[in-house]
């Protein structure tokens, strides 16, 4: 969807009979899933069963012309369906070929099947999430999939793509999830390698272990945060609140960092979320409120940004986006066309192609699309 909303021409390729099941999954707007309203604007649907010989020829056809080949299955599914890199390779080699697997394209864990929780397990993100004593806390966001699956795709398929303008020819990107959670464990595992000891779940400085970089209760039993690394912001907090006597103690340890803590969460609980955003609002500490996400989408800033898009949909209506996160001064990414309905693009692919009316007919009675 980003490469899309930059102003690619992305195909989805699903299968005649069910299709993408996130179409399926609840909740569901009007008859298609929320989720996959979310994460589909931009591209054409084209259905296409890959298990028949018409439609690998198909398929190998729309190699000869695309850029890009993106691919979710387990390991070993491309090959058996004859559609791998060496294949498509030898149709086209300027090819860009990405997998997108658990575990990697090797290793003895490739056939293992697993989702999001799985992969920031095994590679040791979940450990450290939560509070000490406490069991770990899975985040509420799909990182491995999301952050690693889709967005680390996307920067490695537009480096193959530089790479391709100027060697000529394509490449395979093998895009691990799990190696991809580990990579964003880096200045966890620098402090490892340095001190040689694993940091444990609520001990990491940026993690819940710290007074000056925390989530603190409000009068009212909302939350704000305060995220103060540099003295310079840690002494404006104290200032503000005239608590001098603080300003000396943001990295203290043992007891005295217990007793910080407390008289932190003594402070914050005298005033509501919002007389602190009004107390805070000319001091410059790294605070802000801890926000819900409905109250999210009407946030001045936000706003501003126009990070949120209200889209026109054939069938669901009017449906909300999350806009392009980043802003391009040339290029800027852009919702052109709403997420597709199932395969409505196939015969104007097909078109493309060369296929005539009677073709593509012919096609729908044995079931290749």
């Amino acid at each position: 969807m980003l490469l899309a909303d930059l102003g690619m021409e992305v195909v989805k390729v699903e299968d005649p009979f069910q299709g993408d099941y996130f179409r399926q999954m609840k909740p569901i707007h009007k008859e298609e899933g929320a989720y996959f309203l979310g994460i589909n604007r931009n591209k054409k649907s084209m259905h296409l069963n890959l298990k028949t010989p018409e439609g690998k020829k198909i398929f190998f056809e729309l190699a000869e012309r695309f850029d890009v080949i993106l691919e979710g299955f387990r390991p070993g599914v491309v090959e058996r369906l004859g559609i791998g890199y060496p294949t498509i390779r030898s149709i086209n080699n300027r090819i860009v070929y990405c997998s997108i697997s658990g575990y990697g394209q090797d290793g003895p864990y490739r056939d293992r099947s697993g989702h999001d929780i799985n992969y920031i397990a095994l590679s040791g993100l979940l450990a450290i999430s939560g509070e000490k004593f406490k069991p770990p806390t899975i985040p509420p966001v799909p990182i491995a999939d999301i952050g690693i699956g889709g967005t680390l795709s996307a920067f490695a398929i537009l480096a193959a793509l530089i790479a391709r303008e100027k060697t000529g020819t394509g490449q395979y990107i093998d895009v691990s999830m799990a190696d991809g959670v580990i990579s964003w464990l880096c200045m966890h595992m620098a402090k490892f390698f340095c001190e040689g000891n694993p940091p444990k779940r609520g001990e990491y400085e940026m993690g819940g272990a710290s007074p000056y970089y925390n989530v603190y209760e409000t009068l009212d039993s909302k939350f704000i945060s305060i995220g103060i690394l540099e003295p310079k912001f840690w002494t404006n907090f104290c200032m503000a609140l005239r608590r001098e006597d603080l300003i000396a103690k943001q990295f203290v340890e043992g007891n005295e960092r217990h007793s910080l803590f407390e008289e932190i969460r003594k402070i914050i609980r005298t005033k509501t979320r919002k007389e602190w955003e009004d107390f805070f609002k000319d001091v410059d500490a790294c605070f802000e409120p801890v926000l819900e996400i409905d109250e999210v989408i009407s946030h001045p800033q936000f706003l501003y940004r126009e990070i949120f898009k209200e889209i026109s949909h054939p069938v669901e209506g009017k449906i909300k986006q999350i806009g392009f996160p980043v802003k391009l001064s040339e290029t800027p990414g852009k919702i052109r066309t709403p997420p597709p309905l199932p395969g409505e693009d196939t015969k104007s692919v097909l078109v493309s192609l060369g296929y005539t009316r009677n073709e593509i007919e012919e096609f729908r009675k044995k079931k290749v699309i």
